[in-house]
């Protein structure tokens, strides 16, 4: 494995993303239960080496697009972990004002392109973003996630399709986290090893332990770098595990107990601390140091949030057609309908 490109610092921040990103979560869990959550929560517990490794390879001015749990790629992208605090509790100052909730937002100057609910299809909208970098002749990338039960829908298949046959600069992360809600990936697809998916599109893939983020760093770099000098796409498979229920009201009682003990035993977290402890990255005390840190910074952010407005009542029809403006006191939909009776 090649690491020479981190340093102490890149090391200290990677390690501050994944704690971040646990504890933003733990935060909100205990929101959701307060009732202050507005919507569903959705974690990437056990996921957060896969999110946060494959995005700290990106250079400003690329573009990305999560999935749900890819949280913690957010935060290495520049969100602010207080606008994912705001998005979740639907406060007017959140990046949808108040509107929707989770990571669906676009932020142009972050390059940030915000999930699609119909799944596998935001990787053709990103194939469309590539595009624009390689008929500019700009040296930018895209990358994107797809869990597997994602990557077997036919717009997934198009968006593979598309960007193998354009050779575009993409960079897609396969989440292979055994579970599509209740459903066990070996009963969505005949599929064993899932690096194969990547055959079928002739695209050149590399399978990492997705609970390394070192390991995935660097597979991450790699395809960064071939995309970035017109390698064209590639393809990463992440052996991860969900180790919560598809959101927070699921209470994964179809997961076998000792399959969950396994995997927590796997902890990304955990792993890299052991790493940065046994290399002389940090010390007990830096780890701590960091941790508490974060904390506070947490802390600081939820008391702000919760002393702030949600939107007014008024603000319904605002933001939502791309016309700035009001809409119309009367729905469009209503025109019409009163416009076809009249005649």
């Amino acid at each position: 494995m090649n690491l020479s490109t981190l340093v102490r610092e890149d090391m200290h921040a990677l390690y501050r993303f994944l704690v971040l990103t646990r504890m933003l979560e733990e935060r909100l869990e205990t929101l959701f239960k307060q009732g202050h959550i507005v919507g569903g929560l959705y974690r990437s517990l056990g996921q957060e080496a896969t999110a946060v490794g494959t995005a700290y390879a990106l250079q400003d001015g690329d573009w990305l697009a999560p999935s749900i749990r890819d949280a913690g790629a957010l935060y290495v992208r520049g969100l602010p972990p207080i606008a994912m605090l705001r998005q979740y509790t639907a406060r007017e100052a959140s990046p949808c004002a108040g509107k929707d909730n989770t990571n669906h937002f676009t932020i142009p100057e972050l390059g940030l392109l915000g999930p699609i609910s119909p799944l596998g299809t935001q990787l053709c909208v990103l194939n469309g973003i590539s595009l624009t970098f390689r008929q500019r002749g700009e040296p930018r990338v895209c990358m994107t996630y797809q869990g597997e039960g994602a990557s077997r829908t036919g717009t997934s298949h198009e968006g593979f399709a598309m960007a193998a046959a354009l050779d575009l600069p993409m960079v897609i992360v396969l989440e292979h986290n055994r579970w599509s809600f209740g459903t066990p990936s070996y009963r969505a697809s005949a599929v064993e090893d899932w690096a194969d998916t990547a055959g079928a599109y002739g695209l050149p893939v590399r399978s990492v332990d997705g609970n390394d983020l070192l390991q995935v760093y660097e597979a991450a770099r790699e395809a960064v770098e071939r995309a970035r000098s017109g390698g064209g796409p590639g393809v990463i498979v992440a052996e991860t595990y969900r180790m919560s229920g598809h959101a927070q009201h699921d209470s994964q009682k179809y997961i076998p107990s000792e399959e969950l003990d396994e995997w927590r035993a796997r902890d990304p977290i955990g792993r890299f601390e052991r790493v940065l402890l046994e290399d002389g990255w940090l010390s007990d005390a830096g780890l701590a140091e960091i941790r508490d840190d974060v904390d506070q910074e947490l802390t600081r952010a939820v008391d702000t949030v919760l002393s702030e407005p949600h939107p007014p009542a008024e603000s319904s029809r605002t933001r939502v057609y791309a016309d700035p403006r009001q809409d119309p006191p009367e729905p469009w939909t209503r025109t019409l309908a009163t416009e076809s009776e009249a005649r």
